[in-house]
Formats: structure tokens, C-alpha cells, sequence
């Protein structure tokens, strides 16, 4: 890779995890599943009138739009308002890669290899470790959540394998028009409209600046870059950078939110890193793309092998298209 498109991949890793922060700050001028819809709803304007019609079927649009921007964004958006950390949410939501593994498993007929059986029970036990640390000084009913909410990204990343999207922006901006609306009427059902309006009569530029970064920075400006750089190079080439996004996001957290980083955490941040690479390096894993901070899990699969060669390198096909050549008599 070029130095400045290396760069580019480490700015959006970057992007992604000071997003947690981000919605952290969020979280105190919105109640979340109106912070969600809101989200969805500036990233589809004025975008989605500039990319054109969806490339893939709208059953795929409306799965992924469900599994991801209404249960794992509105879960971890709730998961972090009970009082899930940024920084561990960014650390715990990796956890989707295991579950895609295993939903691919269940659903796709893919059979994971040693290695990625080995990853998912590293990345397991940086969970479960994660888990007691929370457990002893937080609420593990919002860890819980956060988890549920993985689990709901990697049925996403199943969805979005099997829609297989040639644009990965086009189908970010539709796939986030659908959650607008579910979202809107789910708070309205359980955080009340009285809540709402509040929230939004008090809106103010701190306020508005956060739902312009998670919606134009993170996904529209992220899944762009991160969209570009995946048709030019391999996938095997970029998505390692997505492993930097807990990284940023765990710094960053502790950083500008005076989040603690226990040595259980870092000792669990160890084992779900390790494990998430173990399982997205394994050969012939789906490549699970998300949106909204999503981050696509690493396809490493060998490339094609090459046609036959023939006479002087010339392969099959160039031979068939070769007018005849007729002996000349002797």
C-alpha cells in the first residue's frame, strides 16, 4: 500500500474509535434510541440523493438496515447509556467476528479451520475475562447488551455477505435509511415523546456536532475511505487496520473521559485482539462488512490461480482467438 492510503486507513480506524467517545458525549444531551435514529437520519441526507438507486435487492437493504442499525446500534447505544464504558464497548464489540464466524458456520455451510476454532476460543476468554472485571465494577447487565449487540452485527455481516454489494457506499446510505424510522417509534415507546422533545429543544452545537461526527465523519466520510481502499487493494491488506479501532478507542477513552484501564481489561483487550485476528486471518473466512462504525472482518482467501499458461506464455484463450495458420506447400 501507498504511504498516504496507509495513512487513510489508520485516520478512519482512528475515526471509528474516537466514535465511541463520541457517542458517549452524545448520550448525555440525547436518550439513545433517539440519538440512533437521529444518527441514521443525517447520514442519509443529503447522501442518499446523490448515490444513485441500491445495486442489490431490497430484502438484503431492509435485513441489514434491521440487524444493524436497529438491534446492535439501538442495543449499544442503551448498553452504553446503562453505563457500558466507550473505551470497553469498543474493545467488546470486536466480538462480532466470532459471531460471524459462527453464524457463517450455522448458515453459509462455511467450516471454520483449526486456526479460527482456536481464535474464537481466545477471543471467548478475553470475553469472559472482560466480563468478571465489568462484573466487579460496573453493570453487567450493559456489558450484556453490548454483547447482544455483536451478536446482532455478525447476523448483519452474514446478511451483507449474501447481498454481496459492489458499492459499499451506495449500500451503507440505503441500509441506513431503513432504521429511521423503527428506531424513531421505539422511542417514542419506551423513552416517551415528552423525552424527546426536551432533547431536542435543547439541542445545542455540542449537541449537533456529535450527531454530524457519527453521521457524516463515521460512516459517510469512513465507509467512503474504507470503501476505496478496499477496491484497491486486497481485503488482507486493509481490514488488519480495522484492528486498531479498540486500540483508539480504549486510549482514547481513557484520555478524554478519564476511562481506567485495569491490567484484567488490558489483559482481556489482549485475548479479544489476538483471538479476532486469529479467527479473520483463518483461511476462507466471510468478509463481513458493516456500517455506522462497523468494521469489516479480514478475507484472506488465496486468489484465484492463474489460467494455464501455453506456448511462449500465451494462455487458452489467447490461443483460441489466433486466426489459423495454413502449412505453406512444399
Amino acid at each position: 500500500m501507498r504511504t498516504t492510503h496507509i495513512a487513510l486507513a489508520v485516520l478512519v480506524a482512528a475515526l471509528w474509535g474516537v466514535n465511541f467517545v463520541v457517542i458517549e458525549i452524545g448520550l448525555g444531551h440525547f436518550p439513545p434510541l433517539l440519538f440512533s435514529a437521529l444518527r441514521f437520519l443525517v447520514a442519509v441526507l443529503p447522501a442518499v440523493f446523490f448515490v444513485g438507486r441500491p445495486k442489490v435487492a431490497w430484502k438484503w437493504v431492509v435485513g441489514v438496515g434491521l440487524a444493524l442499525g436497529v438491534a446492535k446500534f439501538g442495543l449499544l447505544f442503551v448498553g452504553m447509556d446503562r453505563g457500558m464504558p466507550a473505551g470497553l464497548s469498543s474493545l467488546v464489540l470486536q466480538i462480532q467476528a466470532v459471531f460471524t464466524a459462527l453464524f457463517a458456520t450455522l448458515f453459509l455451510g462455511e467450516r471454520p479451520g483449526r486456526v479460527r476454532l482456536l481464535g474464537m476460543g481466545v477471543a471467548l476468554t478475553g470475553i469472559a475475562v472482560a466480563a468478571v472485571d465489568e462484573g466487579a465494577s460496573g453493570p453487567l447487565l450493559a456489558f450484556a447488551l453490548v454483547v447482544a449487540a455483536a451478536a446482532c452485527w455478525g447476523v448483519s455481516n452474514v446478511l451483507t455477505r449474501k447481498a454481496s454489494p459492489a458499492d459499499s457506499l451506495n449500500f451503507m446510505v440505503w441500509v441506513s435509511t431503513v432504521p429511521v424510522v423503527p428506531l424513531l417509534g421505539l422511542s417514542l415507546l419506551f423513552e416517551g415523546p415528552a423525552a424527546d422533545l426536551a432533547a431536542l429543544r435543547a439541542l445545542d452545537a455540542t449537541g449537533a456536532g456529535v450527531i454530524v461526527y457519527v453521521a457524516w465523519v463515521t460512516t459517510v466520510f469512513g465507509f467512503g475511505v474504507w470503501g476505496f481502499l478496499l477496491r484497491r487493494y486486497p481485503a488482507s491488506s486493509v481490514a488488519p487496520f480495522s484492528l486498531l479501532v479498540p486500540v483508539f478507542g480504549m486510549s482514547s477513552a481513557a484520555l478524554l473521559l478519564g476511562e481506567s484501564i485495569s491490567p484484567a481489561r488490558w489483559c482481556a483487550a489482549a485475548l479479544l485482539v489476538g483471538g479476532v485476528a486469529l479467527t479473520s486471518l483463518s483461511r476462507g473466512g466471510p468478509r463481513a462488512t458493516t456500517g455506522g462504525g462497523s468494521v469489516p472482518a479480514l478475507d484472506v482467501s488465496p486468489p484465484a490461480a492463474p489460467a494455464p499458461v501455453g506456448p511462449r506464455g500465451a494462455r487458452p484463450a489467447d490461443l483460441l482467438r489466433r486466426p489459423l495458420r495454413t502449412r505453406r506447400p512444399v
